[in-house]
């Protein structure tokens, strides 16, 4: 018996390929401001235990005053992917949500917590008070949201643990056990945290606002942590992709029906390529202590980059692991009003636009020097 529930007899109001395409766009934009989050805050946290040091203070302050900007990018582009997840894949994504229930509606407190010490830890770092402790307690509130959202995602491949799991509390109190490939999802988020906010400093070594003292240390500092922690984000990944159930790897290598997952299969070696170019890239910044223009715009495109050939081999993965298990998300009947849709595609398109313009003005805004007090 499928042991997913009947399909909506609505159909899609777009075709499923555009949906998918929509996304794999907003979920990655979603992603890059999820890791300059984990990764910034992390950096912040360390670099304002070094108070004797002026240049580790002042780049710790730098990153803390952007943290809170960040963190309305991580909600505010976590809502279109989650929406389009739940057309998709609505009659998994909403069963694996009810099972941890508990765990998914905390979601909303911890992340306002979140928000809220953010600007603690930015204040306090700015009346040059100790502010470690509450960065910390940020940080670990906001790696419990990423370990709940890569629970969600993978109990919504499992629904042959959802019996067990609804008997044992309909309330949705016990988190799901022994699946192989969660640990090593969430641990490539959290790596990758570090990744990209090395790629951030980089990028933020090449700003005005700094003194050249502070950019060397800056460009050598992210360059560095690129680097490292790139090649721990790429062990991370090969991990994930190893504990893979043998049926996804076969789709994945093009042993499927669908092209689109054969697609999936090269975006993940595009993943590796990508990674091993930010490494030395990284390298070079650090060790060279570069803090040169056309580097900081290459960390940038790096890293969007990234984020979205994950995207998409993490979109294969989870389509051909529902395909084995009865879930086909491409059969679905599709009624589409082009009108509509290109209404939506036009306005979506400009609201991406007004994204980018006000990450310009925020980039672009003459403030005083990051070091001033």
């Amino acid at each position: 018996m499928n042991p997913y529930p009947a399909v909506d007899p609505i159909p899609l109001p777009a075709p499923v390929w555009l949906m998918k395409l929509l996304h794999v766009v907003t979920l990655s934009l979603h992603f890059v401001a999820v890791e300059m989050l984990l990764g910034g805050l992390l950096l912040a946290i360390l670099l304002s235990l070094f108070r004797s040091s002026a240049n580790a203070h002042t780049t710790a302050r730098a990153l803390a005053k952007r943290l809170t900007i960040v963190m309305t990018y991580v909600i505010n582009l976590g809502v279109p992917p989650l929406l389009f997840a739940q057309v998709l894949y609505g009659r998994a994504l909403y069963t694996s949500s009810v099972l941890i229930g508990v765990y998914w509606i905390a979601l909303i407190p911890t992340l306002i917590l979140v928000y809220w010490l953010l600007y603690k830890f930015s204040a306090r770092l700015d009346q040059g008070k100790s502010a470690w402790w509450v960065g910390l307690i940020a940080w670990l509130l906001a790696g419990g949201v990423a370990r709940t959202l890569s629970t969600n995602m993978t109990l919504m491949l499992r629904p042959e643990a959802w019996h067990g799991m609804y008997a044992a509390s309909a309330m949705g109190a016990y988190p799901p056990t022994g699946d192989p490939t969660l640990t090593p999802r969430w641990l490539l988020m959290m790596a990758g945290g570090l990744f990209i906010g090395g790629l951030w400093l980089v990028y933020l070594a090449g700003r005005s606002t700094f003194t050249a003292d502070e950019k060397t240390f800056v460009a050598g500092l992210g360059g560095k942590v690129a680097a490292g922690f790139g090649i721990v984000y790429l062990a991370a990944g090969l991990w994930a992709a190893s504990v893979q159930p043998d049926a996804v790897k076969a789709g994945l290598a093009g042993h499927s029906i669908y092209p689109a997952y054969k697609f999936a299969g090269f975006a993940g070696y595009g993943w590796i390529a990508l990674v091993a170019v930010a490494v030395l890239a990284g390298a070079i910044a650090g060790f060279g202590k570069i803090a040169a223009g056309w580097l900081s715009w290459t960390a940038v495109l790096i890293g969007v980059l990234v984020e979205i050939t994950l995207t998409v081999y993490r979109d294969g993965v989870r389509d051909v692991t529902l395909l084995s298990k009865g879930y086909d998300v491409w059969d679905r009947a599709v009624e589409t009003n082009w009108g509509v849709v290109g209404l939506f595609l036009v306005l979506f398109v400009a609201s991406l636009g007004v994204v980018g313009w006000l990450v310009s003005v925020v980039a672009r805004a003459q403030k005083t020097m990051e070091g001033a007090a």
